[in-house]
């Protein structure tokens, strides 16, 4: 393989297994995708990355993907100090009581319906944008629902791998 196209990620594909496993857990909570990413290190570029990214979202089995999910707060609901959920939910900093309290019982709505936490990509997103998600998202038969949360997992993996990467 050719050398790594940037300093992050050259860190990334040298680090001691261990190390960059936990990383990798900090991206997904899955530890299948997390073995899957690490055992198919080096990689070349971080498009080689990603694309990594979207061959093991893929084939992440329902206990897989239950195991990630569960590693992301609700809407609107950051876990205290951590620094990437509150970074990705920036659009709800700023929300109304009204929109919180509305994004609260959707929340509770949609995990009493699917089981789990309703997953988006929020980084860039508006309040408004994840509660219309949300609002829209909740009427879906389940089968199509996980399709959705799995294409929304590997676009939060992809924007964490980026931080992960970026030189530095």
């Amino acid at each position: 393989m050719t050398t790594s196209s940037t300093p992050g990620l050259a860190r990334f594909n040298t680090q001691a297994a261990p190390e960059a496993a936990a990383a990798l857990h900090e991206v997904c909570a899955s530890g299948h995708w997390g073995s899957l990413i690490l055992s198919r290190r080096p990689y070349a570029t971080p498009e080689a990355l990603f694309l990594a990214n979207d061959a093991a979202t893929a084939e992440l089995s329902e206990k897989d993907l239950a195991e990630a999910m569960a590693g992301h707060p609700p809407i609107g609901r950051p876990e205290p100090g951590d620094p990437t959920s509150a970074r990705e939910q920036r659009g709800m900093a700023g929300a109304s009581d009204e929109l919180r309290a509305e994004m609260l019982a959707l929340n509770l709505a949609y995990q009493e319906r699917f089981g789990h936490v309703f997953l988006i990509c929020a980084t860039g997103a508006t309040g408004e944008q994840m509660r219309d998600a949300l609002r829209a998202r909740i009427a879906n038969p389940p089968e199509r629902e996980r399709e959705i949360v799995r294409a929304e997992l590997g676009k939060i993996n992809r924007v964490r791998l980026t931080r992960l990467v970026q030189d530095s």
